[in-house]
């Protein structure tokens, strides 16, 4: 199962809240502000809610624990979040902090190590660019085009990987010789299942007519098996024709104009 990662996504506003002024300015409320706080954090995992395992005596001592905070002000701080609506004790000793599931932000592991590997991908573009545009200026245009191409590809492709993260599906991972291929686990084993001696070239290439052309392709996954499916066509063809001494004419998609 993917790694999945959690935080609190609170408004710029957040401290202007007048329950959370309210808290701030009883005795001792930062410290309750921080339990709170602490207490949201903790409650992540499970959207919003927190369980009394009976470990202490009384929920308000166990979360203390869990949190190294005095038990004494933990109870202060769950009283008046209990009076603000803030949390909410339902069954079988569940409490449930009502602001939690609005606020919470998560994303796999692997969709942190794509975007990481997009972002040093754009660094080295945009080096490579400098370099190039000091020694010629119709290489240097052309190069522009293709980092513009590239960039509008990214922006998408963040998009649909913010989309399935949120879905609690892992986002595909980055392959090729340009880093530019995005397949996810079960695409590349059925590549390898299908076309286990071609896999990889069928990667590089899309790779690199990616790169050259700045086309789009919906699915990598399902453009590699439609060439691999032209190709065995056209090595087909070809073979009836040398029989027939008809010469060859077919071409593939990376040779169209």
């Amino acid at each position: 199962m993917a790694k999945r990662y959690y935080w609190l996504k609170l408004k710029a506003d957040w401290f202007s809240d007048k329950r959370i002024k309210k808290l701030r300015s009883i005795a001792g409320g930062d410290t309750h502000t921080i339990i709170y706080l602490k207490m949201m954090l903790l409650s992540l995992k499970d959207e919003g809610k927190l369980y009394f395992e009976g470990v202490e005596d009384s929920f308000a001592s166990e979360i203390a624990l869990a949190l190294d905070e005095d038990a004494e002000n933990v109870k202060l701080t769950l009283a008046f979040l209990q009076r603000h609506g803030l949390i909410e004790i339902g069954d079988d000793d569940e409490y449930h902090l009502t602001e939690v599931p609005t606020i919470i932000g998560s994303e796999t592991a692997s969709t942190i190590r794509s975007r990481e590997c997009r972002e040093r991908k754009k660094q080295l573009a945009l080096e490579q660019e400098v370099l190039q545009c000091n020694t010629n200026e119709t290489d240097c245009n052309n190069l522009k085009q293709i980092c513009r191409v590239e960039r509008e590809l990214e922006i998408e492709r963040d998009k649909e990987i913010e989309k399935e993260g949120e879905n609690g599906i892992p986002a595909p991972a980055v392959y090729g010789k340009f880093n530019n291929i995005f397949l996810s686990d079960a695409e590349v084993d059925g590549l390898k299942a299908e076309l286990p001696d071609k896999w990889e070239y069928y990667i590089d290439r899309l790779s690199v007519h990616i790169a050259s052309s700045g086309k789009q392709y919906h699915n990598h996954a399902a453009t590699i098996y439609k060439w691999a499916q032209e190709d065995t066509e056209k090595a087909a063809i070809t073979g009836n024709a040398l029989k027939k001494g008809i010469p060859d004419y077919s071409y593939s998609e990376e040779d169209s104009l």
